[in-house]
C-alpha cells in the first residue's frame, strides 16, 4: 500500500479548493478542537497534559462536549497529580457526557499513573512512549505531538479523515480502517501537508462533507 497506490491526478487542485473553503467556513474543530482545550495560564507540561486528556476524551464525541468536559476538569484543577488522586467514579462524573466515558475514565487514570511513575509527571515526547499509554493509539499520538510539541511524524486520521479520503478516492477502495488510511495517505501526500490535513478534513466533515 505504501508504494503502489497512486492518487487521482487532480488531488492537488481539490486540496487547494478544500483549503480555500476552510478559510471561509469556521468549524467546531477551529474553536473547540483538542489543540485549543488547555488552561492558557498553566505551565507547558500541564498544557501538554490537558491536550492529551482532550484527545483521550474526544473519540466518538462532539468537540463541544469534549470542550465542556475539559473546562470542567480544568476549573477543578487538572494536573497529573490531581487526576491521580481523584477517584475513577468522580472522574466519570466530570466526563459523563462524552462517548464511552467509563472506558475513558479507566484509561485516563491508568495513563496518568504511568505518566507519574515512568515519566516524572510529564507526558512523554516520543511516539513509542505515547502509544504505550492506555487508550492512546497512533492517531492520538500523532495529533498530540503536532498540537502539543509542533512535531509532525505522521498523519492523524480519525473517522472524518478516513471517510473523506475514501470519498475523494485518495486511498485504495480496499482500505477499511483509519490506520490503513493513514498509511495510504502517507505513501503519497507530500510531507508538508501532513500537519494540516487532519484539521482541514475534520472541519470539512463537520460543516460541508457530512456522512451520507
Amino acid at each position: 500500500m505504501r508504494r503502489t497506490f497512486k492518487p487521482p491526478s487532480n488531488w492537488s487542485k481539490l486540496y487547494a479548493v478544500i483549503k480555500e473553503i476552510r478559510e471561509k467556513v469556521e468549524a467546531p474543530v477551529d474553536t473547540v478542537g483538542c489543540a485549543k482545550l488547555f488552561d492558557t495560564k498553566a505551565s507547558n507540561e500541564v498544557r501538554r497534559y490537558h491536550i492529551l486528556l482532550a484527545l483521550m476524551l474526544s473519540a466518538q464525541t462532539k468537540d463541544q462536549v469534549t470542550a465542556d468536559a475539559m473546562f470542567s476538569l480544568i476549573k477543578y484543577g487538572c494536573t497529573p497529580a490531581s487526576i491521580s488522586k481523584m477517584t475513577e467514579s468522580k472522574l466519570n462524573d466530570f466526563i459523563s457526557k462524552v462517548g464511552f466515558h467509563n472506558t475513558k475514565a479507566k484509561n485516563i487514570k491508568a495513563a496518568t499513573d504511568m505518566i507519574l511513575k515512568l515519566h516524572e509527571g510529564k507526558v512523554p515526547q516520543s511516539y513509542e512512549e505515547l502509544i504505550a499509554l492506555p487508550g492512546v493509539g497512533p492517531k492520538m499520538a500523532h495529533l498530540f505531538l503536532q498540537a502539543a510539541d509542533g512535531v509532525v511524524l505522521g498523519i492523524g486520521v480519525d473517522t472524518h479523515v478516513h471517510r473523506i479520503a475514501q470519498r475523494f478516492r485518495w486511498v485504495p477502495a480496499t482500505v477499511k480502517s483509519p490506520e490503513d488510511t493513514r498509511k495510504a495517505l502517507e505513501s503519497w501526500l507530500p510531507r508538508e501537508h501532513w500537519g494540516e490535513i487532519n484539521e482541514l478534513l475534520v472541519g470539512l466533515g463537520q460543516t460541508i462533507c457530512a456522512p451520507r
